[in-house]
């Protein structure tokens, strides 16, 4: 049974979400403040941790640096912040995902199944996989239907496909491929973001594999 730590201090919110968790056979634990869900965390080792932002004795975001210290659980940010740089700082910190408030419980439950599939499935690297039309393969650097892509496209496109479902910000495209003296240059991000859309996607206005977050990064949808 997988374990889940949820951390808001809205009693309301950890009430529905433990009751939710618990009916879909979720052991669940709840924590109302950060020191609180530091402590939790060390001596239950959950297996996925949900993460208000907005907690009354210090933000989510230095929760997430205390719990990065020692472990690599997944962490799903609930938080109506809605700032982008919110957004980036959380997920930069080490948040696998951003939930913004109000949610609907269904949304999370699936962002939960994602990020449990990435965290528990056995580790292989995508060798194939197709986006639109078109079968990619990785090892081969081979697109079917005679498409190239560039250098650039491709690293962008491995980043993004070895993280199915993952949200990569910005920041750390732009670092991984151009390096850190980049880490500002989003135009890039965008111009070939809309190159491979062309050249991959059956409808590249409306994107259903390489989609944008608006703000905060990129995600590849299998």
């Amino acid at each position: 049974m997988t374990r889940i730590l949820v951390v808001d201090d809205e009693p309301q919110l950890l009430r529905a979400l433990r009751i939710n968790l618990a009916a879909r056979r979720y052991e669940v634990a709840v924590a109302a403040d950060g020191a609180a869900a530091l402590r939790q965390a060390a001596d239950w080792h959950p297996d996925l941790v949900v993460l208000d932002l907005g907690l009354p004795d210090m933000d989510g975001v230095d929760v997430i640096h205390g719990l990065r210290g020692w472990t690599s659980v997944p962490i799903i940010v609930l938080s109506g912040r809605v700032e982008g740089h919110d957004k980036v700082e959380a997920l930069d910190a080490g948040a696998d995902d951003y939930v913004i408030k109000p949610f609907g419980v269904d949304e999370l439950l699936a962002r939960i199944r994602a990020v449990s599939r990435r965290t528990f499935a056995p580790e292989e690297e995508p060798a194939r996989f197709v986006i639109g039309e078109h079968e990619v393969d990785l090892a081969g650097k081979t697109v079917s239907g005679g498409v190239r892509l560039t250098p650039t496209e491709w690293r962008l496109l491995e980043i993004l496909v070895r993280n199915p479902g993952k949200l990569i910000t910005q920041r750390r495209l732009l670092n991984d491929v151009w390096g850190a003296s980049y880490s500002k240059e989003t135009n890039y991000l965008r111009q070939y973001m809309a190159q491979m859309r062309k050249k991959l996607e059956r409808d590249p206005a409306h994107p259903v594999h390489l989609l944008t977050e608006p703000g905060m990064g990129y995600r590849f949808q299998p």
